[in-house]
């Protein structure tokens, strides 16, 4: 009888391991699967993380990932202005994250202005530095970053003297919605105090400073953002009025490294009541020897 019974107890037991099997090899399988995909998942949602000029001027507060590179392949610029003329800018850029939350920005803003002859203009704009630190992620309170920026003399479209720039951000996300507030200040010489060249020449867009806000809706089934802005800029030169300007875009992630987007604007107080349109592109990438 023993036997019979440690037969049927080791028989029952090959039964119920063989009913177990298949779901734990599913279940091994779903947790496998869970651990390969964050680091996907992660390079998917760069088109979550807005850019100054990519689409619209007001960005977020979350900086590149760190040991990260993001390279900024053709952010375009066309925009008309007063009297017919095309101004035409192009600002390739390299981003470094070398801190965590922290990147480092370099940008290389190439102008054309196509109008009459003796208005045609084209060449380096500068040397474009920036420092971007965010403090905190979302929880409670909003997150909160600083950028430090400054544009440097080069090129003969550039300015003359080097400006300084410090810009607060913050980012607040709701169930329907991403909020961002920015405000920049420049430090530097105004255009009547200075030969750097002006609005009316179309090739530098400084401001005395900055203040908007924008809206933000993402797609996440889709890699889609969708974005407007409204904020307001006072230019560098000091009998200038206050401008308001509008401007809606999109963000597109067409693979898990690689990005597009587009936007277009408009000014819609002063004389010159421009529109614009923007386009751009990006790779983020990381080194291959880091973890």
């Amino acid at each position: 009888m023993a036997t019979d019974d440690t037969n049927r107890s080791a028989t029952h037991s090959l039964r119920f391991h063989g009913r177990m099997a298949a779901p734990l090899a599913r279940l091994a399988a779903v947790g496998t699967l869970a651990l390969a995909i964050p680091g996907t998942a992660l390079a998917q949602t760069d088109y979550y993380n807005t850019d100054a000029g990519r689409p619209i001027r007001v960005e977020d507060a979350y900086s590149v990932e760190r040991r990260a590179f993001e390279i900024q392949l053709a952010p375009l610029r066309l925009e008309r202005a007063r009297g017919g003329r095309y101004l035409w800018g192009l600002e390739p850029e390299l981003a470094y994250g070398i801190l965590p939350r922290t990147h480092l920005e370099v940008g290389a803003p190439l102008a054309y202005v196509d109008g009459a002859p003796e208005e045609q203009a084209a060449g380096l704009a500068g040397i474009d530095l920036s420092l971007f630190h965010n403090f905190n992620v979302e929880t409670a309170i909003p997150a909160f970053a600083v950028v430090f920026g400054a544009l440097l003399p080069a090129g003969h479209l550039g300015p003359d003297k080097a400006y300084g720039s410090m810009k607060a951000i913050v980012t607040r996300t709701f169930p329907w919605a991403r909020f961002h507030v920015n405000g920049e200040y420049t430090i530097g010489e105004s255009e009547s105090e200075t030969s750097t060249p002006d609005a009316e020449n179309g090739v530098a867009e400084l401001s005395r400073w900055m203040a908007g806000v924008a809206v933000d809706r993402t797609f996440p089934l889709r890699s889609l953002l969708l974005t407007g802005e409204v904020y307001a800029e006072q230019p560098l030169s000091e009998d200038e009025d206050v401008r308001w300007n509008t401007g809606l875009g999109l963000r597109y992630q067409l693979s898990p490294r690689f990005n597009v987007d587009a936007g277009v604007g408009r000014r819609l107080t002063g004389d010159d009541r421009s529109w614009h349109l923007t386009f751009g592109a990006a790779v983020a990438f990381g080194l291959p020897w880091y973890p």
